[in-house]
């Protein structure tokens, strides 16, 4: 298994689709005002940490630059492309009932959300989806805070890890958290 610095993942706050169960992707949703409490759980947790002065990164889109805004407190951190969520092509900004009616057959057979959205129509795909986390986390130099997105951090947890894909389709997806990865394990913070 490749050894990766310290990460500190923090997933975005609550949205409103994901208050609607509808599918982001890599369109935008501003953060509900839970998610912005859930923001601000993550400033609390993470003012320890800055205070060891960790690179900070952020995905490009805005749900997750509010979230940085928020929880980094001020701190300087750096926007990254491959840091964006999945491109989930054809169920973008669909409901889950949506997608369960109009795709019934990519539905059925992807149960856990990971799959889901690599399996869209015109979406990215596991396999490019993988190797752009798997870029982004070969490329830091040292201990790491990261702002981003639900799958995007089962996928860099489950890297960081050593998991299959069905067993980074399985980690969960909490918000207002901190998910700290160090030497293969993880550990959450609340």
């Amino acid at each position: 298994m490749t050894s990766f610095p310290k990460i500190w993942f923090l997933r975005h706050g609550q949205t409103e689709w994901n208050a609607e169960r509808r599918i982001q992707g890599q369109l935008e949703s501003r953060l509900s005002p839970l998610g912005q409490s859930h923001a601000q759980q993550q400033a609390v947790l993470l003012r320890p940490i800055l205070r060891q002065a960790p690179q900070c990164f952020a995905s490009p889109l805005g749900r997750a630059q509010e979230t940085a805004a928020i929880a980094l407190a001020g701190t300087d951190f750096a926007t990254d492309p491959r840091l964006a969520e999945a491109d989930a092509g054809a169920l973008q900004g669909l409901t889950m009932r949506d997608v369960e009616s109009r795709f019934p057959e990519i539905w059925a057979a992807n149960p856990k959300h990971l799959d889901l959205f690599c399996a869209a129509p015109n979406g990215e795909g596991y396999t490019s989806f993988h190797a752009r986390i798997l870029s982004f986390m070969q490329a830091l130099t040292g201990p790491s805070v990261v702002v981003a997105h639900g799958l995007l951090g089962q996928v860099m947890r489950g890297i960081a890890q050593g998991l299959s894909r069905q067993q980074m389709a399985e980690l969960s997806n909490q918000q207002g958290c901190i998910y700290l990865l160090e030497d293969g394990t993880e550990r959450l913070l609340q």
